[in-house]
C-alpha cells in the first residue's frame, strides 16, 4: 500500500508546475530526488493518527502525553519545517527563501519531511500533529503517501478559551495580538473544518472536549487510545 515518493512533483499538475516560482520549483525537485532514495518497506504500514485542533486547543501537550503513555512517535509538521529551515543544508536554504519571499511551502515538501520522519521513527505508531491543515494538504497526503490515516483526533475548544490560552503564552502583548489571534482562529475554521468533516463522514474522527485541566482532557484522550490497544498490539 505504501508508495515511494520518487516523483513528488507528479502530485502537482503540469500547468501548476509551469507557473511555479523557480525557487519553489527547485525546492520540489530537490525533495523529489531525496524522497526517491528513502522509501518505506511495504511490509511496514504505520498506524497513522492525525491530531487536529485550533491554536491554543492544547493538542501539542496532549500529543506528548499520548506518545509517552502509548508509545507513539510524535511528529509536528510545523516543527519539522522549522528544523529543516534551521539546518545548513541546501533544502533548508531553499525553504527559507520560499518563506522569505512570502510564498507558501508546497504540501509535497511538508509531506516529504513527514515521510522522512516516519522512516526514522522507532515506533510504527505515528502521531502527526497539526497536519493536514487544509483539504489541499489532505488530498496531497493521500495521493503521495497512498494511504489515509487510521484515526483522527480533533480537539474541540471554545474560541474564548483558545484566545485566553494563547494570550497567556504571550504575556505583555495582549492588545497587539488579540486581533491576530482571532483571525488565525477564523482561518483555522475555514481551512481545517472541511478536513474534519471529510474524515467524520468516514467514521475516523474522535472529538475530544478540550476544556479543563491538562489531566482532565487527557482522561478523555486516554479512553480513546485505551480502546484501541488490542488493535494496535495485534496489527502493529
Amino acid at each position: 500500500m505504501w508508495r515511494r515518493f520518487a516523483h513528488l512533483s507528479l502530485s502537482i499538475s503540469r500547468t501548476k508546475l509551469q507557473s511555479l516560482d523557480p525557487t519553489v520549483l527547485k525546492l520540489i525537485n530537490t525533495f523529489s530526488s531525496d524522497a526517491g532514495n528513502d522509501g518505506v518497506a511495504s511490509s511496514r504500514k504505520p498506524f497513522i493518527t492525525f491530531v487536529l485542533g485550533g491554536p491554543g486547543s492544547g493538542k501539542g501537550t496532549q500529543c506528548e502525553k499520548i506518545a509517552s503513555i502509548f508509545g507513539f512517535a510524535h511528529l509536528s509538521a510545523g516543527e519539522l519545517l522549522r528544523e529543516e529551515m534551521s539546518s545548513p543544508s541546501e533544502n533548508g536554504e531553499l525553504i527559507r527563501n520560499v518563506i522569505k519571499e512570502g510564498k507558501i511551502v508546497p504540501s509535497a515538501i511538508t509531506i516529504s519531511l513527514i515521510k522522512r520522519a516516519i522512516n526514522s521513527a522507532t515506533s510504527d505508531k505515528i502521531l502527526i500533529d497539526g497536519f493536514p491543515r487544509s483539504e489541499e494538504n489532505r488530498i496531497a497526503f493521500e495521493k503521495i503517501i497512498g494511504v489515509e490515516p487510521d484515526l483522527v483526533i480533533f480537539f474541540e475548544c471554545p474560541e474564548e478559551e483558545m484566545v485566553k490560552r494563547i494570550l497567556g503564552r504571550n504575556q505583555g502583548r495582549i492588545d497587539d495580538n488579540m486581533e491576530t489571534i482571532r483571525k488565525r482562529l477564523k482561518v483555522f475554521d475555514y481551512l481545517n473544518m472541511p478536513v474534519v468533516e471529510h474524515y467524520s463522514s468516514k467514521g475516523k474522527v474522535h472529538k475530544i472536549t478540550a476544556t479543563g485541566t491538562v489531566d482532565e482532557i487527557f482522561e478523555r484522550v486516554h479512553q480513546v487510545f485505551a480502546s484501541l490497544r488490542p488493535k494496535l498490539c495485534l496489527e502493529h
